[in-house]
């Protein structure tokens, strides 16, 4: 969601790195540029004013204007200024230290995720944590909001509880906790009614909750796409709960991103966790240094390859492995890479963790290939389902009429099966040249070697 903002940084920040030697002017004129583009990000105005002050107290001083590379230096000095903003290095965790069952309030306005939000952290509580989750809903405001939540947690696999007609929300968390003391639950997490805007019942309903069941964690849950419109909820809530954590849904949006960047600063309350995506496992924690690495450009490498050693199967990417390096890699084959790449999430929010995704972005943009997505997986994933075992294994086998059969059954053009056939084939070939020219091989030639001949660059 950090696109625009890391587009304007990076751009301000590959000019201070080409010049060998900076001034305390050069210094002040990017800084000026940094403020123009966090204001147009939809930071709040006293946090782009703390920021500026902090980085310009540390970047405008001999040590670094005579360093041997100080571009790099400002650099360094608004990454850590970005991660104290976001809330200071390493995660906050929920805090589950309290006697069992231990109450999480969720809070927040109608439509912020909030319902969606506590699943998902029932979920996350009883894979990582492998804890005994009861959620209720106290929601009598909005229609169906009850069943959803016991929807919710029969895909999550954790308890619901019973749904009694005519109970307040004071009530509902009585027997809440009553039933997760009695059935020993771990924790039970408490869904609270949101309003379309904040007022006076919404607030006195939610304090009396809180008083009446001690929470362990109030989780105030907003809606990063609602940017500055997030940050005036958040200081609402807080001004009135005092909550202890934030939970910032849509993150995979296209916002200006302000709304992160804001949080920390206005309500003192830290980010503890991110969702992105509707899919239950979508909730993830937050990392101050990994938002602000890639706020810089600088992606977040550890970040994706802990996403992927939670969604790859180790045993199959092993048989994977041997096949690839015998050569009998398939198109069964490729079929299984492109389901565990769709668990993985969107693929612009893989790109978005990748070192430079600006940048990668904007040549997805150039090529008219900028809004690529999980249909394009769906599609090919589809295209590959439509073809017979025998075509799977050798595709050599597939030509005009099979193409055009295959094209019909998945609801594409011939065009687009020929495009995958090619992706399939450029793929084995670059196979084929690895295991050709083995590990010395390819150390002694480099990456070039495994480009088609006419694609490279020497």
């Amino acid at each position: 969601m950090f696109e625009a903002l890391t587009g304007k940084l990076t751009g301000v920040f590959d000019r201070l790195r080409t010049r060998g030697r900076l001034s305390e002017t050069d210094v002040l004129e990017a800084l000026r540029e940094v403020r123009l583009a966090l204001l147009d990000a939809d930071v709040a105005l006293p946090v782009v004013r703390d920021f500026i002050t902090k980085v310009r107290e540390r970047a405008v001083g001999q040590e670094v204007i005579d360093s041997v590379s100080p571009g790099q230096q400002v650099v360094k000095i608004v990454n850590d200024v970005l991660i104290e903003a976001l809330g200071g290095a390493g995660v906050v965790p929920l805090n589950l230290n309290a006697a069992a069952p231990v109450p999480v309030l969720m809070v927040g306005l109608q439509g912020s995720g909030k319902t969606t939000t506590s699943g998902k952290l029932a979920l996350r509580l009883l894979k990582r944590e492998r804890k005994k989750v009861l959620l209720a809903s106290l929601d009598t405001q909005r229609p169906a909001a009850q069943l959803q939540l016991e929807t919710l947690a029969k895909q999550a696999g954790v308890g619901s509880l019973p749904i009694i007609p005519g109970q307040t929300p004071l009530q509902i968390a009585a027997r809440a906790m009553e039933t997760g003391r009695r059935e020993v639950y771990d924790v039970v997490i408490l869904d609270t009614a949101g309003r379309l805007s904040i007022d006076e019942a919404l607030m006195a309903e939610v304090k009396a909750i809180r008083d009446a069941t001690n929470p362990a964690d109030t989780l105030l849950v907003v809606d990063a796409m609602t940017g500055q419109d997030a940050v005036n909820t958040a200081k609402a809530f807080n001004d009135a709960l005092g909550v202890t954590g934030i939970v910032l849904t849509r993150m995979d949006g296209d916002a200006r991103g302000g709304a992160a960047l804001s949080m920390r600063s206005i309500t003192g309350a830290p980010i503890k966790f991110s969702g992105s995506g509707e899919k239950l496992d979508a909730l993830e924690e937050f990392h101050p240094e990994r938002v602000a690495g890639r706020i810089l450009g600088q992606g977040d490498v550890v970040g994706l390859v802990e996403r992927a050693a939670e969604i790859v199967d180790e045993e199959e990417a092993e048989k994977l492995a041997k096949k690839m390096a015998k050569g009998t890699f398939d198109l069964d084959d490729f079929a299984a890479q492109l389901k565990q790449l769709n668990k993985m999430g969107s693929i612009q929010s893989i790109i978005g963790m990748l070192p430079g995704a600006g940048k990668i972005q904007a040549a997805l943009e150039a090529s008219g290939k900028s809004n690529l997505d999980q249909k394009m997986l769906k599609r090919q994933q589809a295209i590959i389902s439509s073809m017979t075992s025998g075509e799977r294994k050798n595709p050599d086998m597939i030509k005009a009429s099979r193409k055009k059969r295959i094209a019909t059954g998945s609801g594409v053009t011939v065009q687009d099966v020929n495009k995958l056939l090619k992706q399939f084939d450029d793929m084995t070939t670059m196979m084929k040249r690895m295991n050709k020219l083995g590990q010395k091989g390819l150390m002694r030639q480099g990456l070039g070697a495994l480009l088609p001949q006419g694609k490279r660059p020497f």
